[in-house]
């Protein structure tokens, strides 16, 4: 799992393979204000980096219906459009606040199948510098049970860089 970045060589480890994409992501975002470029070009950039990442991307409070996500920028295919805060995974993370790590998603109350090669999910919230919830970010795997507490501490800070600072 060493394949290019661009023209970087990542490192296979995960923890490294984190911090290197964490670095890349801050270089390209230096100076953009632009929430949804922000959001763009995260999902691209860990959807390139992870050949097990099979969705990655965010769904977004809709400011018309605040307690209402709305997909927004991703890499994968088809996602769900509309998800309400406390359905599913990314629901559940959005009404909690917490990461939420799935081993098995048909083991999860509520699941939503947007895609039935899913097996496994990680969602964490993205707040602004206000403290205010202003999307999910999910990424489903086709393998069981993979991800773990390293990806959710990675996640949670390349996200807090991203978006609250």
């Amino acid at each position: 799992m060493a394949e290019a970045f661009n023209e970087k060589i990542l490192p296979t480890e995960k923890a490294q393979r984190y911090a290197a994409v964490a670095e890349e992501i801050a270089a390209v975002l230096a100076g953009e204000p632009n929430v949804t470029a922000r959001m763009a070009t995260v999902a691209s950039m860990l959807a390139a980096a992870f050949d097990h990442f099979f969705w990655t991307g965010f769904y977004v409070v809709d400011t018309d219906k605040r307690e209402e996500l709305v997909v927004g920028p991703y890499q994968g295919t088809l996602g769900c459009l509309r998800i309400a805060f406390g359905r599913g995974v990314c629901g559940t993370a959005a009404r909690t606040r917490q990461t939420q790590i799935v081993e098995d998603v048909e083991a999860f109350p509520g699941h939503i199948a947007c895609d039935s090669r899913s097996k496994s999910e990680i969602v964490v919230p993205v707040v602004d510098s206000a403290g205010r919830l202003i999307a999910v970010f999910d990424v489903d795997a086709e393998t069981p049970a993979a991800f773990d507490q390293t990806d959710a501490d990675w996640l949670e800070g390349i996200l807090q860089d991203t978006f609250a600072e």
